[in-house]
Protein backbone atom coordinates (compact mmCIF):
# COMPACT_ATOMS: atom_id res chain seq x y z
CA UNK A 1 0.00 0.00 0.00
CA UNK A 2 2.83 2.59 0.86
CA UNK A 3 5.29 3.11 -2.33
CA UNK A 4 8.10 5.76 -2.67
CA UNK A 5 6.91 9.25 -4.14
CA UNK A 6 9.04 10.68 -6.51
CA UNK A 7 10.16 14.85 -5.40
CA UNK A 8 11.47 17.66 -7.76
CA UNK A 9 14.69 17.56 -6.35
CA UNK A 10 16.15 20.28 -8.70
CA UNK A 11 12.83 22.66 -7.99
CA UNK A 12 14.81 23.79 -4.82
CA UNK A 13 18.64 24.52 -4.34
CA UNK A 14 20.46 22.73 -1.39
CA UNK A 15 20.95 26.43 0.01
CA UNK A 16 17.42 27.04 -0.16
CA UNK A 17 16.50 24.04 1.69
CA UNK A 18 19.19 25.00 4.30
CA UNK A 19 17.60 28.25 4.46
CA UNK A 20 14.45 27.22 5.80
CA UNK A 21 16.20 24.51 8.27
CA UNK A 22 15.75 21.74 5.49
CA UNK A 23 17.90 18.83 4.72
CA UNK A 24 18.71 18.70 0.70
CA UNK A 25 15.83 17.72 -1.01
CA UNK A 26 18.08 14.92 -2.51
CA UNK A 27 18.20 13.40 1.17
CA UNK A 28 14.48 13.39 2.05
CA UNK A 29 12.57 10.65 1.85
CA UNK A 30 9.10 10.75 0.64
CA UNK A 31 6.17 8.20 0.19
CA UNK A 32 2.62 7.64 -1.26
CA UNK A 33 -0.29 5.74 -0.39
CA UNK A 34 -2.16 3.58 -3.11
CA UNK A 35 -5.58 4.86 -3.71
CA UNK A 36 -4.79 8.31 -2.24
CA UNK A 37 -3.50 10.19 -5.09
CA UNK A 38 -1.44 13.26 -4.67
CA UNK A 39 -0.88 12.48 -0.68
CA UNK A 40 2.25 12.38 0.38
CA UNK A 41 4.09 11.66 3.69
CA UNK A 42 7.49 13.20 4.15
CA UNK A 43 9.69 11.67 7.15
CA UNK A 44 11.15 14.59 9.29
CA UNK A 45 13.09 16.44 6.36
CA UNK A 46 14.75 18.85 9.24
CA UNK A 47 18.26 19.59 10.18
CA UNK A 48 19.17 19.22 13.16
CA UNK A 49 17.66 21.34 16.10
CA UNK A 50 16.29 23.07 13.18
CA UNK A 51 12.41 22.16 14.80
CA UNK A 52 13.06 24.35 17.80
CA UNK A 53 12.81 27.57 15.57
CA UNK A 54 9.47 26.65 14.46
CA UNK A 55 7.87 25.22 17.81
CA UNK A 56 9.08 28.79 19.64
CA UNK A 57 7.55 30.51 16.71
CA UNK A 58 3.71 28.68 17.34
CA UNK A 59 4.53 29.47 21.21
CA UNK A 60 5.97 32.93 21.27
CA UNK A 61 5.30 34.77 18.07
CA UNK A 62 2.73 33.68 16.08
CA UNK A 63 0.22 33.83 18.65
CA UNK A 64 0.74 37.59 18.92
CA UNK A 65 -1.18 40.24 17.71
CA UNK A 66 -2.56 41.19 15.00
CA UNK A 67 -3.04 37.55 14.82
CA UNK A 68 -6.02 35.49 16.10
CA UNK A 69 -6.43 32.85 18.38
CA UNK A 70 -9.18 31.06 20.45
CA UNK A 71 -8.49 33.56 23.48
CA UNK A 72 -9.98 36.52 22.10
CA UNK A 73 -13.20 34.81 21.96
CA UNK A 74 -13.58 35.55 25.53
CA UNK A 75 -11.41 37.34 26.71
CA UNK A 76 -10.26 41.18 26.75
CA UNK A 77 -7.58 42.34 24.06
CA UNK A 78 -5.00 43.48 26.41
CA UNK A 79 -5.46 39.99 28.57
CA UNK A 80 -3.69 37.67 25.07
CA UNK A 81 -1.03 40.48 23.79
CA UNK A 82 1.49 38.41 25.61
CA UNK A 83 0.53 34.95 26.24
CA UNK A 84 4.23 33.85 26.18
CA UNK A 85 5.36 36.62 28.81
CA UNK A 86 2.25 35.41 30.91
CA UNK A 87 2.66 31.71 30.95
CA UNK A 88 6.34 31.21 30.81
CA UNK A 89 6.99 30.80 34.78
CA UNK A 90 4.40 28.97 35.65
CA UNK A 91 5.28 26.48 32.59
CA UNK A 92 8.76 26.39 33.87
CA UNK A 93 7.32 25.42 37.35
CA UNK A 94 4.53 23.48 36.25
CA UNK A 95 4.58 19.70 37.96
CA UNK A 96 3.00 16.56 36.58
CA UNK A 97 -0.21 17.04 38.56
CA UNK A 98 -3.62 17.80 36.63
CA UNK A 99 -4.86 20.25 39.61
CA UNK A 100 -2.30 22.53 38.46
CA UNK A 101 -3.55 25.77 37.06
CA UNK A 102 -3.25 26.23 33.11
CA UNK A 103 -1.06 28.50 31.46
CA UNK A 104 -2.84 30.64 29.63
CA UNK A 105 -0.36 28.71 26.55
CA UNK A 106 -2.05 25.61 27.63
CA UNK A 107 -5.29 26.99 27.61
CA UNK A 108 -4.39 28.00 23.26
CA UNK A 109 -6.04 25.58 20.88
CA UNK A 110 -5.82 27.18 17.39
CA UNK A 111 -4.16 30.66 16.26
CA UNK A 112 -4.47 31.49 12.59
CA UNK A 113 -2.44 33.50 10.00
CA UNK A 114 -2.76 35.66 6.91
CA UNK A 115 -6.31 35.25 5.79
CA UNK A 116 -8.14 34.36 9.04
CA UNK A 117 -10.62 31.56 8.68
CA UNK A 118 -14.00 32.63 9.80
CA UNK A 119 -14.92 29.33 12.21
CA UNK A 120 -18.56 30.32 12.14
CA UNK A 121 -19.36 31.14 8.25
CA UNK A 122 -16.41 28.77 7.03
CA UNK A 123 -14.52 31.54 4.88
CA UNK A 124 -11.91 33.92 4.55
CA UNK A 125 -12.89 37.63 3.53
CA UNK A 126 -10.34 40.08 2.00
CA UNK A 127 -11.05 42.02 5.06
CA UNK A 128 -9.70 40.03 7.36
CA UNK A 129 -6.09 39.35 6.85
CA UNK A 130 -2.42 40.27 8.38
CA UNK A 131 0.71 39.88 7.15
CA UNK A 132 1.51 36.28 6.46
CA UNK A 133 4.84 35.26 8.33
CA UNK A 134 7.54 35.63 5.86
CA UNK A 135 9.48 32.77 7.62
CA UNK A 136 6.88 30.48 7.81
CA UNK A 137 5.78 31.55 3.94
CA UNK A 138 9.65 30.66 2.89
CA UNK A 139 9.57 27.50 4.68
CA UNK A 140 6.17 26.43 2.31
CA UNK A 141 7.57 27.56 -0.42
CA UNK A 142 10.41 25.27 -0.50
CA UNK A 143 8.29 22.14 0.54
CA UNK A 144 5.48 22.84 -2.00
CA UNK A 145 8.12 23.43 -4.96
CA UNK A 146 10.16 19.60 -3.91
CA UNK A 147 6.76 18.25 -3.87
CA UNK A 148 6.16 19.79 -7.91
CA UNK A 149 4.08 23.04 -6.58
CA UNK A 150 6.40 25.67 -8.04
CA UNK A 151 4.92 28.81 -6.76
CA UNK A 152 2.95 27.98 -4.17
CA UNK A 153 2.03 30.97 -2.08
CA UNK A 154 1.11 30.52 1.84
CA UNK A 155 -1.81 32.96 2.27
CA UNK A 156 -3.24 31.43 5.04
CA UNK A 157 -2.40 29.33 8.02
CA UNK A 158 -4.45 27.60 10.97
CA UNK A 159 -2.18 26.54 13.81
CA UNK A 160 -3.43 23.76 16.03
CA UNK A 161 -2.11 23.07 19.69
CA UNK A 162 -3.12 19.55 21.00
CA UNK A 163 -2.61 17.67 24.66
CA UNK A 164 -3.06 14.27 25.27
CA UNK A 165 -6.83 14.61 26.04
CA UNK A 166 -6.98 16.54 22.76
CA UNK A 167 -8.85 15.02 19.38
CA UNK A 168 -9.91 16.59 16.26
CA UNK A 169 -12.84 15.31 14.14
CA UNK A 170 -13.28 14.10 10.76
CA UNK A 171 -13.54 16.88 8.47
CA UNK A 172 -12.51 18.50 4.83
CA UNK A 173 -10.57 21.26 4.21
CA UNK A 174 -12.30 22.96 1.44
CA UNK A 175 -13.28 26.54 1.92
CA UNK A 176 -9.78 27.99 0.09
CA UNK A 177 -11.11 29.00 -2.90
CA UNK A 178 -8.06 27.25 -5.20
CA UNK A 179 -8.05 23.57 -4.58
CA UNK A 180 -5.40 23.07 -7.19
CA UNK A 181 -2.75 24.09 -4.54
CA UNK A 182 -1.93 21.60 -1.70
CA UNK A 183 -2.63 21.28 1.65
CA UNK A 184 0.89 21.52 3.73
CA UNK A 185 0.91 19.54 7.42
CA UNK A 186 3.81 20.25 9.96
CA UNK A 187 3.86 18.82 13.31
CA UNK A 188 6.04 19.09 15.90
CA UNK A 189 5.95 17.56 19.86
CA UNK A 190 4.25 14.44 20.76
CA UNK A 191 2.63 11.51 17.96
CA UNK A 192 -0.39 11.29 16.81
CA UNK A 193 -2.83 8.95 15.12
CA UNK A 194 -3.98 10.50 11.35
CA UNK A 195 -6.72 9.17 9.68
CA UNK A 196 -7.11 9.91 6.26
CA UNK A 197 -10.67 9.12 5.02
CA UNK A 198 -12.32 9.10 1.61
CA UNK A 199 -14.87 11.79 -0.41
CA UNK A 200 -17.23 10.74 1.66
CA UNK A 201 -17.72 10.69 5.54
CA UNK A 202 -18.68 7.15 5.78
CA UNK A 203 -15.78 6.01 3.92
CA UNK A 204 -13.32 3.61 6.06
CA UNK A 205 -10.02 5.69 6.82
CA UNK A 206 -6.53 4.93 6.69
CA UNK A 207 -4.54 5.01 9.85
CA UNK A 208 -0.76 6.04 10.25
CA UNK A 209 1.55 8.05 12.89
CA UNK A 210 2.50 11.17 12.43
CA UNK A 211 5.83 12.03 14.02
CA UNK A 212 7.60 15.07 15.38
CA UNK A 213 9.20 16.73 11.93
CA UNK A 214 6.47 14.92 9.77
CA UNK A 215 5.20 16.58 6.57
CA UNK A 216 2.08 15.74 4.68
CA UNK A 217 0.91 16.95 1.68
CA UNK A 218 -2.44 16.71 0.51
CA UNK A 219 -3.33 17.63 -3.29
CA UNK A 220 -5.16 16.42 -6.24
CA UNK A 221 -7.52 13.85 -5.66
CA UNK A 222 -6.26 13.57 -2.35
CA UNK A 223 -6.83 17.43 -0.97
CA UNK A 224 -10.74 17.27 -0.26
CA UNK A 225 -10.34 13.89 1.32
CA UNK A 226 -11.97 13.56 4.83
CA UNK A 227 -9.74 13.52 7.83
CA UNK A 228 -9.02 13.60 11.37
CA UNK A 229 -6.69 13.37 14.41
CA UNK A 230 -8.42 10.80 16.74
CA UNK A 231 -5.36 10.32 19.73
CA UNK A 232 -2.51 12.27 20.56
CA UNK A 233 0.34 9.95 22.06
CA UNK A 234 4.01 10.18 23.89
CA UNK A 235 6.79 9.57 21.07
CA UNK A 236 7.27 6.25 20.59
CA UNK A 237 10.74 6.17 21.97
CA UNK A 238 9.61 6.63 25.76
CA UNK A 239 11.44 9.46 26.51
CA UNK A 240 10.06 13.30 27.55
CA UNK A 241 10.91 14.59 24.06
CA UNK A 242 11.52 12.90 20.87
CA UNK A 243 15.24 12.96 20.49
CA UNK A 244 15.49 15.11 16.77
CA UNK A 245 13.97 17.94 19.07
CA UNK A 246 16.83 17.25 21.87
CA UNK A 247 19.51 18.19 18.62
CA UNK A 248 21.26 21.67 19.36
CA UNK A 249 20.90 24.00 16.37
CA UNK A 250 24.91 24.37 14.32
CA UNK A 251 26.29 27.76 15.30
CA UNK A 252 26.65 28.22 11.87
CA UNK A 253 23.76 29.00 9.94
CA UNK A 254 24.10 29.96 6.32
CA UNK A 255 23.34 33.89 4.85
CA UNK A 256 19.74 34.47 4.97
CA UNK A 257 18.81 31.97 6.75
CA UNK A 258 15.30 32.07 8.34
CA UNK A 259 16.11 29.61 11.31
CA UNK A 260 17.01 32.05 14.75
CA UNK A 261 19.04 30.84 17.60
CA UNK A 262 16.59 30.06 20.87
CA UNK A 263 18.05 31.05 23.62
CA UNK A 264 18.21 28.21 26.44
CA UNK A 265 15.45 29.86 28.88
CA UNK A 266 13.18 30.12 25.61
CA UNK A 267 13.69 26.58 24.61
CA UNK A 268 12.84 25.45 28.51
CA UNK A 269 9.88 26.98 28.00
CA UNK A 270 8.86 25.32 24.94
CA UNK A 271 10.48 21.82 25.93
CA UNK A 272 8.31 21.78 29.14
CA UNK A 273 5.13 22.55 27.17
CA UNK A 274 5.68 19.71 24.45
CA UNK A 275 5.81 17.12 27.09
CA UNK A 276 2.53 16.81 26.86
CA UNK A 277 1.81 18.48 23.84
CA UNK A 278 1.77 18.58 20.33
CA UNK A 279 1.53 21.33 17.66
CA UNK A 280 0.50 21.25 14.25
CA UNK A 281 0.70 23.94 11.23
CA UNK A 282 -1.31 23.68 7.61
CA UNK A 283 -0.64 26.01 5.21
CA UNK A 284 -3.09 26.98 2.57
CA UNK A 285 -3.30 28.68 -0.76
CA UNK A 286 -6.43 30.44 -0.35
CA UNK A 287 -6.99 32.25 -3.96
CA UNK A 288 -5.34 31.29 -7.42
CA UNK A 289 -2.99 33.74 -9.16
CA UNK A 290 -5.24 36.62 -10.25
CA UNK A 291 -8.33 35.59 -8.24
CA UNK A 292 -10.37 37.90 -5.80
CA UNK A 293 -13.07 36.84 -3.49
CA UNK A 294 -16.69 37.21 -4.06
CA UNK A 295 -18.52 39.99 -3.40
CA UNK A 296 -20.55 39.08 -0.25
CA UNK A 297 -23.44 41.28 1.31
CA UNK A 298 -24.48 41.05 5.14
CA UNK A 299 -21.18 39.86 6.48
CA UNK A 300 -19.11 41.97 8.81
CA UNK A 301 -15.84 40.21 7.83
CA UNK A 302 -14.21 40.15 10.94
CA UNK A 303 -13.72 36.33 10.59
CA UNK A 304 -14.25 35.49 14.27
CA UNK A 305 -16.01 32.55 15.18
CA UNK A 306 -18.78 33.36 18.22
CA UNK A 307 -17.46 31.01 20.56
CA UNK A 308 -14.94 28.57 20.87
CA UNK A 309 -16.91 25.69 20.52
CA UNK A 310 -17.37 26.07 16.91
CA UNK A 311 -13.72 25.46 16.42
CA UNK A 312 -14.19 23.37 12.78
CA UNK A 313 -17.47 22.84 12.84
CA UNK A 314 -18.98 20.87 10.27
CA UNK A 315 -22.58 19.83 9.72
CA UNK A 316 -23.50 21.12 13.39
CA UNK A 317 -21.02 18.31 14.30
CA UNK A 318 -18.48 20.06 16.40
CA UNK A 319 -14.83 18.70 15.18
CA UNK A 320 -13.18 20.72 17.91
CA UNK A 321 -10.19 19.43 20.11
CA UNK A 322 -12.17 17.16 22.75
CA UNK A 323 -11.23 14.98 25.65
CA UNK A 324 -11.38 11.36 24.00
Amino acid sequence: QVFRSQLSISSVSDQDACRAGLQPVSQWKAYGLNGYPGFIFIPNPFLPGCQRHWVKQCLKLYPQKPNVCNLDLHMAPEKTIDLWGQSKEQLKRKGSSKREPRSLLEKLRWVTLGYHYNWDTKKYSANHHTPFPSDLAFLSEQVASACGFRGFQAQAGILNYYHFDSSLGIHVDESELDHSRPLLSFSFGQSSIFLLGGLKREEAPTAMFMHSGDIMVMSGFSRLLHHAVPRVLPNPEGTALPSCLDQALSSDLPVGSVIEHSSDEDWQVCAKYLQSSRINMTIRQVLAEGQKFPEESGTNGKGQAPSEDSHHQENSRAKRHKPN
